[in-house]
């Protein structure tokens, strides 16, 4: 019972020391960079993104060091988290450049976690685990990428891996990368997807409005787009067991299930393509809870909770007729809370990060959750998804 009510973190990035390094060494996007602050004074900065302003962000000791990493979660009383590494990964990378330093960065989260404090609450329980980087670029060889896999789960430490929505460059819909689905559904790694590239720039206009565009919307949509293509490709047909852990709630993807569903019913392409209604394939999926709003984590818990409802294509929206607080509290199951750490610091002085207080805040106000329920999405999830107490 006690491992129920840990608070754990499942969304939280980090650049380890040896890939920050590596982005300093760099004199193009991705890059850190230094320059001098109108008081005089030097500041690191960080470009990630093509079209962000030239700026960049600030970036500092919270991006990579462990310290500040546990400084952070004991302000918040985080008992554990599962650390990623941030974006844009390796993408950028050739593909021997990319398959040497995922081995290495693979290597250093491990340290960085197994070398770190123990929960003092639950024995055999540490308070950092990771998700490990495979080398997904274009011309990366299924031999790389599946040796990779197989280093990934001999590292006790790392549960699952983090993974862009490009793939191999063609998306994750991609052939080539069935062997990565096999071998990551058989090692029993937890995919944790994560966007970096949002959509097309010009859907921006020419207003400046700094990175709240990409980032509340391009970002979503993104993951939105990317995970349609995979249950579309019927890669969760095949691999039933394969589990994904999408970030920011799936991004649209559940409030558009149903008109997906319908969009695939209509259409002679792709009808009869899947073993079940698109719904169905919510309640395979995992969500992470950084939605900031209890309405949108009980909407999504709705259209998780309902899915099984859905297992024969082409089911009618009846079905789900009357599924009340026994379908919303179902459908908490499958979520999992996040802080996104060390992104969204708050713009002034503050005891703690708003950004996660509204994430409990979230997770404390969604009618139909009871108590067990909503810790079990603060951190009780969490614990049996990534086998924590054992």
């Amino acid at each position: 019972m006690a491992a129920q009510r840990l608070l754990v973190d499942i969304h939280t990035h980090v650049y380890l020391p040896r890939y920050a390094a590596f982005l300093r060494s760099r004199a193009s996007v991705p890059r850190i960079f230094s320059r001098t602050t109108p008081e005089g004074r030097q500041e690191e900065r960080l470009l990630i993104l093509d079209d962000e302003p030239a700026s960049g962000r600030p970036i500092g000791a919270q991006y990579w060091d462990r310290d500040e990493k546990l400084k952070f979660m004991d302000r918040h009383a985080i008992d554990v988290s599962v650390v990623s590494s941030a974006n844009p990964w390796l993408d950028f990378l050739p593909a021997p450049t990319a398959h040497k330093l995922a081995g290495e960065l693979n290597d250093d989260l491990e340290a960085y976690c197994s070398t770190g404090p123990s929960l003092a609450s639950l024995s055999g329980v540490n308070r950092l685990y990771g998700f490990g980087l495979l080398p997904l670029v274009p011309e990366a060889t299924t031999e790389c990428l599946l040796s990779t896999v197989e280093q990934i789960s001999q590292l006790p430490h790392l549960k699952g891996v983090i993974m862009g929505t490009r793939g191999l460059g063609k998306g994750l819909d991609d052939d080539a990368l069935e062997p990565v689905w096999a071998a990551i559904e058989k090692a029993g790694l937890v995919i944790f997807l994560h966007p970096h590239y949002g959509v097309d720039k010009n859907a921006w206009g020419e207003k400046e409005n700094g990175h709240v565009l990409p980032l509340a919307l391009g970002f979503p949509f993104e993951t939105t787009i990317a995970t349609t293509r995979l249950i579309l490709s019927g890669v969760l047909d095949r691999y039933p067991n394969l589990r994904l852990l999408l970030a920011h709630s799936a991004g649209a993807l559940p409030q558009l299930s149903s008109r997906l569903a319908s969009c695939i019913e209509h259409d002679p392409l792709v009808a009869a393509r899947l073993a079940h209604d698109a719904r169905f394939y919510l309640g395979r999926l995992y969500f992470d809870a950084v939605a900031y709003g209890s309405e949108e984590l009980g909407f999504v818990s709705d259209a998780v909770g309902r899915a099984g409802k859905y297992a024969q294509a082409g089911a009618s929206a009846a079905v789900s007729r009357g599924g009340g607080e026994a379908q919303r509290r179902a459908g908490s199951a499958r979520m999992l809370f996040g802080t996104d750490h060390p992104f969204f610091p708050p713009l002034g002085e503050a005891d703690k990060w708003k950004s996660v207080v509204e994430n409990l805040e979230a997770i404390d106000g969604v009618w139909g959750w009871t108590e067990a329920e909503k810790d079990a999405v603060r951190g009780g999830n969490a614990v049996s998804l990534f086998s924590l107490s054992s």
